[in-house]
């Protein structure tokens, strides 16, 4: 995404008439939404240029998201070249389509050519090939070359994140032949905090922060202050890979290289807060089993992405069922055991997913690996068998006063320690195991650990009460 610009004294706050744009939820009042209903349907250009034009393009996002399907292609073709296509990078990804699919590939090739590059990747990416190729062709050359340069690289990659405007100079100009270039070159990005040193092949050998520059003066050489750039990410390193070096050097900006190390364009702060939200959505949305799944998808999309995982756990659950039919026998002859049962599965699947949800987190961060793991895992332990005695415990009292027998309250008591501590395993080895197939952990690791403790918590509590009871 392109850089935050600096707020219109207008935008966040009111329209041109006054209107709020946000009510004191935060979300889009209801008269602004109105009103520019009522400019869309009135074909009143002039009011939307007026309301619209003034917002940021993130309100515009919200805006977009908040009017009706066909309000908002007519929005974007009312507004015309006025409209800040930047906006379609901050709504949701069927939004988006709906929109670009609509407009003819002509315009919005020249609302591609006004935009930085990472946004013009962001909204062209998910196009059909054969739309992005029309849309590439209306475009100059250097900024053709660029776009699919960029596109060639693997989705959710430094490549595809970064932006292919920079400042690069070599190192034996001067600091006042650097500030003069970049007073007069037109194609230099509107903003930017460091200054790119390379050698005749576009290797990339140091970095310059823009207030060394003010500092130094007009006679010295670029070479002499210019620093190593220990951080350059390589174009095809996963976007969640470079958020956490910017996260852990605190980085603005990193220079983003080829295999051959050459400088092909620059990671922003503002693109790697877009990354680390996207990511954390992801992670959140996969430990439900749900995917990619967006609020604005139709409802056999949603419905679809969320099948397989449901279908997955239906066959977990008649696992479990079948442990059940085991101890029929013994179920029949003590009734207690069926009202009991589930607490003991409840206690043990809400406890591996404490654990599980800590170790799915831990792996995303790389902060779990080799040399702590069995740290971790013996801590999860200790975990589980404090908790279990604990709440073994409780429920076991409550147990044995609810229905009078003190063998009952034992029995459910011991279950207990022996589900959460298993519940504690499982969720932590579960997802290792599965990262070290090369498995998603955050999308199979909810239905296996509810499996587990289902299957282990009811073999627990029903074995010991079949042989406790002699049934």
């Amino acid at each position: 995404m392109s850089e935050p610009e600096g707020l219109d004294e207008k935008t966040g706050a009111e329209a041109a008439d006054g209107l709020g744009i946000y009510d004191e939820d935060g979300v889009v009042s209801a008269p602004f939404l109105a009103h520019i209903g009522a400019a869309i349907a009135d074909r009143d250009t002039i009011t939307l240029r007026q309301e619209v034009s003034s917002l940021h393009q993130s309100e515009i996002g919200d805006l977009l998201e908040a009017l009706l399907p066909d309000q908002r292609l007519a929005l974007v073709v009312l507004m015309g070249d006025d409209f800040d296509y930047t906006a379609l990078t901050e709504v949701d990804e069927a939004i988006r389509l709906e929109i670009l699919e609509n407009l003819p590939n002509a315009q919005v090739a020249r609302a591609v050519e006004q935009l930085d590059s990472d946004d013009a990747v962001y909204i062209l990416e998910d196009l059909e090939q054969s739309d992005q190729d029309e849309i590439l062709a209306q475009l100059p050359f250097t900024e053709r070359v660029r776009l699919r340069r960029s596109l060639g690289y693997p989705d959710e990659t430094a490549g595809r994140r970064m932006q292919t405007e920079f400042v690069a100079v070599p190192p034996f100009w001067t600091v006042g032949q650097t500030i003069d270039y970049m007073r007069e070159e037109q194609n230099l990005p509107e903003s930017f905090s460091q200054i790119f040193v390379i050698d005749p092949t576009f290797r990339l050998v140091g970095a310059v922060d823009l207030d060394r520059i003010l500092r130094t003066g007009r006679g010295t050489k670029i070479e002499d202050i210019m620093r190593e750039t220990r951080h350059a990410i390589p174009a095809t390193m996963d976007q969640e890979e470079a958020a956490q070096i910017f996260e852990k050097y605190d980085l603005l900006s990193a220079a983003v290289v080829d295999d051959n190390e050459r400088l092909v364009g620059v990671l922003t702060i503002d693109d790697v807060v877009d990354v680390i939200q996207q990511e954390a959505e992801e992670d959140l949305l996969r430990l439900g089993g749900v995917g990619d799944e967006e609020l604005s998808d139709r409802v056999w999309t949603a419905a679809r992405s969320r099948v397989p995982w449901l279908m997955v756990n239906l066959i977990t659950a008649f696992l479990a069922a079948s442990v059940i039919g085991l101890f029929d026998d013994t179920i029949e002859k003590v009734v207690a055991l069926a009202i009991l049962m589930p607490i003991v599965a409840g206690m043990g699947g809400n406890a591996g997913s404490q654990t599980m949800t800590v170790t799915v987190r831990a792996l995303a961060t790389r902060d779990i690996d080799i040399y702590n793991a069995g740290r971790i895992i013996r801590r999860e332990m200790g975990v589980g068998v404090f908790n279990g005695i604990v709440f073994a415990i409780l429920i076991g009292a409550v147990a044995a006063a609810w229905f009078q027998d003190y063998n009952l309250g034992g029995i459910i008591a011991a279950a207990m320690i022996i589900n959460m501590f298993v519940a504690a395993l499982g969720g932590i080895l579960i997802p290792l195991l599965l990262d070290r197939v090369g498995a998603d952990p955050a999308v199979a690791s909810a239905v296996f650990v509810t499996a587990v403790t289902d299957v282990v918590g009811f073999f627990a509590f029903l074995g010991l009460a079949t042989w406790w009871f002699g049934v």
